[in-house]
């Protein structure tokens, strides 16, 4: 056999040679090189693989990759391994029956391992671990397993919108959610109260935390999977969607030395992922920046992070005081709810910390009149608050099967011109029939200009906020939904589902 070494080169599974599989697990792969096989090996594992090779009598050269490139390699076999094996489990589960997932609570314990090499063969423990694959290979934020009278039903969240999954008997879920418990370190006799939990799973060598909710329902209990990314993960400012001209004003404004940043939106609108984007955009060794978030979503090696804990009294207004005397530059606070937040933050903004949080408001001028709600001095808000960002996740229409939507009813509901062209979602195989294909981000950035600022020295309402802040060239959400729809990027279904008209 001929033997040799190389470097930084993307290859890919080459699968129709006879037990592949088998040679996977001895770490002997195979791909192309230059349109012939060859056999793939590490020198992590060299004496492995070549006691496998020296019962076999394959005639292909074999190479040595570097760290990387085997890694890559060696995962996506995992993948493909994986996925088949995923297929035939739904198969499995039409059938399964009580006796068929009879096993041992010390099966549950074995969860160390990376979930695409487990060799488990417990039908319980290998479809928890297919759920997972399966939402990670669908890039869903949320998994829900939801139980009926007769049956039981999970559901992810894929762009902010839940899509079923699979439909079993409520007695092998009962089984699933015991299962998700154990590994989540939760009480699985407890099913009267309210359980939350975190586990960690590792796929293809990456390791996901995954955030446990559950809660006991009239039918049974009901849980809810949050899939947390990593920071290494995270978008930067520029790559979020949001047209460069509040980039740009962004960029500008997190330069200041102290203020006060608000993200404004409805639940699921991606405010955390933007204050993170924020955060990363102004990270450096010469800072010292502290979050208090409920809970922590991305996991940060740049700053500390504090988890709120209201068993123990450690809420956002207290720790945002212990914060403060941590000698902070910059101040991340997951959301303004109550007026002890509020007021604490507003006196953390002027006395010399850039202070980032969210609110919920559905425009970024109501954020001003909320906080004036919550009891907060006008001239404060003035003093201390530099931006606003609204913002929305608008699903893009599939470039594959979108068509023309000819409806007089989509036009006259935005205000379009009969003869201006828009799209509906149609649905096929590339967008998993959901007429949809990733998210993009629009937002409303209400910057605190000295006109704003004297207009607060008096009586302050809405309509007269959106009207100067408009006079000061921010662009409306609904106009920019409308520009999306001329430009064909969304329908008016998911216009309407946004909720701005």
């Amino acid at each position: 056999m001929n033997i040799k070494e190389i470097h930084d080169i993307k290859l890919v599974p080459f699968t129709e040679i006879k037990a592949y599989d088998k040679a996977l697990k001895n770490y002997v792969l195979f791909t192309k090189l230059e349109e012939r096989i060859v056999i793939a090996l590490s020198n992590d594992y060299i004496s492995i693989s070549f006691d496998y090779l020296s019962k076999r009598d394959y005639d292909y050269e074999i190479v040595f990759l570097d760290e990387l490139s085997y890694e890559k390699l060696y995962n996506r076999f995992l993948e493909i391994k994986t996925d088949k094996e995923m297929s035939a489990i739904q198969e499995e589960q039409k059938d399964a029956t009580l006796e068929d997932v009879d096993f041992q609570v010390s099966e549950f314990l074995k969860v160390g391992s990376d979930i695409l090499t487990s060799e488990e063969s417990a039908p319980i423990i290998k479809f928890v671990n297919s759920l997972f694959y399966q939402a990670i290979k669908k890039k869903a934020s949320d998994i829900h397993i939801e139980m009926h009278e007769y049956k039981s039903d999970v559901r992810y969240r894929i762009d902010g919108v839940l899509a079923k999954h699979i439909e079993l008997d409520k007695n092998i879920m009962s089984l699933v959610i015991s299962r998700i418990k154990v590994i989540s370190n939760l009480d699985i006799s407890e099913k009267r109260i309210p359980q939350d939990g975190r586990t960690q799973i590792k796929i293809a060598g990456n390791t996901l935390d995954i955030r446990v909710s559950v809660l006991p329902t009239f039918y049974g209990e009901r849980v809810v999977m949050r899939i947390l990314m990593q920071s290494d993960e995270l978008l930067n400012l520029t790559e979020l969607g949001f047209p460069s001209y509040i980039t740009n004003e962004l960029e500008k404004v997190v330069r200041n030395s102290y203020g006060m940043v608000l993200v404004t939106g409805p639940t699921g609108s991606g405010k955390s992922t933007t204050l993170h984007s924020l955060l990363h955009q102004v990270v450096s060794e010469e800072k010292n920046i502290i979050t208090v978030e409920d809970p922590v979503e991305y996991k940060s090696n740049d700053f500390s992070q504090i988890q709120v804990n209201n068993k123990v009294g450690l809420t956002f207004a207290s720790g945002l005081r212990s914060i403060l005397r941590q000698d902070p530059d910059i101040i991340m606070l997951g959301e303004i709810r109550d007026s002890e937040t509020a007021s604490t933050a507003v006196q953390a903004a002027l006395t010399g910390h850039l202070l980032f949080s969210t609110l919920h408001t559905n425009r970024a001028p109501a954020a001003i009149t909320r906080l004036i709600d919550m009891g907060v001095e006008k001239f404060l808000i003035s003093s201390s608050l530099l931006a606003v960002l609204a913002q929305r996740l608008v699903r893009k229409l599939c470039s594959e099967c979108k068509c023309e939507d000819e409806s007089t009813a989509s036009h006259e509901l935005f205000g379009l011109d009969s003869t201006s062209k828009i799209y509906k979602s149609v649905g096929c195989k590339s967008c998993n029939f959901t007429g949809y294909t990733g998210r993009v981000a629009i937002g409303e950035l209400f910057l605190i200009s000295e006109e704003i600022q004297e207009y607060l020295k008096g009586e302050v309402d809405d309509n007269t906020l959106m009207k100067l802040a408009s006079e000061n060239k921010m662009i409306p959400l609904h106009e920019q939904l409308k520009l999306m729809l001329i430009n064909g990027d969304t329908s008016v279904d998911e216009a309407v589902r946004i909720g701005i008209k």
